[in-house]
C-alpha cells in the first residue's frame, strides 16, 4: 500500500472525521471574525441605545460576506484529510458571491433599521401601538426571506431578483426551513442580549453549519429544479 492510499484510508475514520470537521470550523472561525473586525470592534463599543440604530447597521455591512463565505467554504469542502482547504474555499467564496451577497444584504439593514427606529420611536413619529406588532412581523419576514436569500446566493449563481423571488417562494413552500431559521434567529438575539456580539461572533462558523443545515431541503430542491 502506498503512503497516499494510507493516509487516505486514515483519513476515513470516524476520528479522522472528527479531527478534520473541528480543524474546518475552526479555520473558517478565524476567519469569519477576521473579515467581520472592522465592524465588530466599533460595534461591542457602542452603547445600547437606539440612535446607534443606523451606524450598527453600518458597522454589520461585513457580516454578511462573511457569513456567505463560511457557508460557501462548509459546503463545499470535504472531510478528508488529504484534501482540507477551508482557507482557499473561504476566500473563493468571499471572492465570488461578494457583489451578489452585498446586494442582498445591504438593503436588508436598511429595511431592518427603518423597521427598528421606527418602533423606537413611534411616540416621536405619531406611530399608533397597534402598529407595532404588524412591524414586528414584517421585520420577521424579511429576516427569514434574508436568511433564504444569502444561503441561496452563496451556493448558487441566480441574478439577484431571482435570488429574491426563490427566497420568499421557500419561505411557503419549506415552512420547516422557515421555522429553524426562526429558532437560529431566536437563539442569536438571546445570545447576543444575555452575553454580546463577541460571543456571537466566536460562535459565527457553527451558525454557518446551523444555517445550512436547516436549509438543506431548500438547497436540495433548488438544485432539482432550477439548474441543469
Amino acid at each position: 500500500m502506498s503512503s497516499t492510499q494510507a493516509l487516505r484510508q486514515f483519513g476515513d475514520g470516524p476520528l479522522s472525521r472528527i479531527t478534520s470537521r473541528v480543524y474546518i470550523l475552526l479555520v473558517v472561525e478565524l476567519l469569519f471574525l477576521l473579515t467581520t473586525l472592522p465592524g465588530l470592534l466599533p460595534l461591542v463599543l457602542l452603547g445600547r441605545d437606539p440612535s446607534n440604530l443606523p451606524l450598527v447597521a453600518a458597522l454589520l455591512a461585513p457580516v454578511g460576506p462573511a457569513l456567505s463565505a463560511a457557508l460557501y467554504a462548509l459546503r463545499h469542502q470535504r472531510c478528508d484529510l488529504t484534501d482540507l482547504r477551508p482557507a482557499a474555499l473561504f476566500w473563493r467564496g468571499y471572492r465570488a458571491n461578494l457583489r451578489a451577497v452585498l446586494r442582498v444584504w445591504v438593503p436588508t439593514l436598511l429595511w431592518l433599521t427603518v423597521l427598528a427606529v421606527n418602533l423606537s420611536y413611534r411616540d416621536a413619529v405619531g406611530l399608533a401601538t397597534w402598529w407595532t406588532v404588524p412591524l414586528l412581523l414584517i421585520g420577521a419576514a424579511v429576516t427569514l426571506c434574508a436568511a433564504n436569500a444569502l444561503v441561496i446566493t452563496s451556493l448558487f449563481d441566480f441574478r439577484t431578483r431571482d435570488v429574491l423571488r426563490l427566497a420568499v417562494h421557500f419561505l411557503v413552500r419549506t415552512p420547516g426551513v422557515a421555522v429553524g431559521n426562526a429558532l437560529l434567529l431566536a437563539a442569536a438575539a438571546g445570545i447576543t442580549a444575555v452575553f454580546s456580539e463577541v460571543v456571537l461572533a466566536m460562535l459565527g462558523s457553527i451558525a454557518a453549519l446551523a444555517l445550512l443545515r436547516v436549509g438543506d431541503p431548500m438547497v436540495r430542491m433548488i438544485r432539482e429544479e432550477f439548474t441543469p
